[in-house]
């Protein structure tokens, strides 16, 4: 059980137009509905601006987010976008795995793939770059695009945070973290 139960349906006018807003049609997910029983929490969330498409192709996008969730040992996160989004990012089942294990040192990954995970796992372990690091994700990103990685490895930790705090349960359809 999660440590704080979400809401249930049936929502506020204004709450189910929030879920509406953000999962098109779908159910909304655990993370979202226990975010929804504080106003602020959700607004505070949905203000982050950063469920948006972005400046980085949705391969790179998910490379992120992945490897910033399982760094942070978020299997909820980690397996709700490696189910909605891996295949559409055109995620290998070898590359979803690396983003859970071996990230950058994996032999499949292209220089600016490379260079992206590596940034990832820099900024988990020391909240920085090196000039070198950042020499390297330069070669490959343009400014709007490092600033959207450092805002999504943040805003994925805070994600991480809540997810794993409160102990939300998985959402059944999501990914499990690779044996």
């Amino acid at each position: 059980m999660p440590r704080i139960a979400p809401l249930d349906p049936p929502y506020a006018t204004d709450v189910q137009a929030s879920f509406d807003a953000v999962m098109r049609g779908a159910q909304p997910l655990v993370l979202f509905r226990t975010l929804a029983k504080s106003p602020r929490a959700w607004a505070k969330f949905r203000g982050g601006s950063l469920l948006d498409r972005g400046p980085l192709p949705l391969r790179e996008r998910e490379l992120v987010i992945d490897r910033t969730t399982a760094l942070a040992g978020c299997e909820y996160e980690w397996g709700v976008h490696v189910a909605a989004f891996g295949a559409a990012a055109r995620l290998t089942p070898d590359e979803v795995a690396a983003t859970a294990g071996e990230g950058s040192a994996a032999a499949h990954w292209s220089d600016a793939e490379r260079a992206l995970l590596k940034a990832v796992e820099a900024l988990h372990a020391r909240a920085t770059l090196r000039d070198a690091e950042f020499v390297e994700l330069r070669a490959h990103y343009d400014e709007e695009q490092i600033f959207e990685v450092l805002l999504l490895c943040g805003f994925y930790r805070m994600v991480a945070y809540v997810a794993n705090g409160l102990a939300l349960p998985l959402e059944p359809a999501a990914a499990r973290f690779p044996a």
